[in-house]
């Protein structure tokens, strides 16, 4: 975990990792969530709606954009504030997604930073985008 203060962050500063995600991960999202809807736990289902598989929960995806503010820029000191999403292509149970995010605004007066982020899968296809806005303690 990153331990950055807020005088140590700058625009273009950037971090990435990657996860795979699994089923388990899925179980626990609906266990969390409550979640039921077939198009995340039935094969067939999903297949009929034209998707190769079980969809993973866009919320399941869009998590891992607390893990970049949280852990990686600017980490231990985040407050997370605000995140907007967008979802533009769906997640398979076993993708491999990065999340790469890079600090696009500072504001001083408040020790916000603004984060553009993206998740990509392991074909380079984007997942999603966002928006973070996080303080640092």
């Amino acid at each position: 975990m990153n331990r950055y203060i807020y005088e140590e962050l700058f625009i273009g500063q950037t971090a990435e990792f990657s996860r795979e995600i699994t089923a388990e991960m899925m179980e626990a999202f609906k266990m969390i969530s409550g979640d039921d809807n077939p198009l995340h736990l039935d094969v067939s289902y999903a297949k009929e709606k034209g998707y190769v598989g079980r969809v993973v929960y866009g919320m399941l995806t869009a998590s891992l954009y607390s893990c970049l503010a949280g852990v990686y820029i600017p980490g231990e000191r985040c407050l997370l504030q605000s995140v907007h999403a967008d979802f533009l292509s769906p997640a398979y149970i076993e993708d491999t997604l990065t999340v790469a995010g890079e600090i696009v605004e500072k504001h001083d007066s408040v020790r916000q930073i603004l984060i553009k982020a993206v998740i990509r899968n392991q074909s380079g296809t984007k997942i999603s985008k966002a928006k973070i806005e996080a303080g640092v303690l």
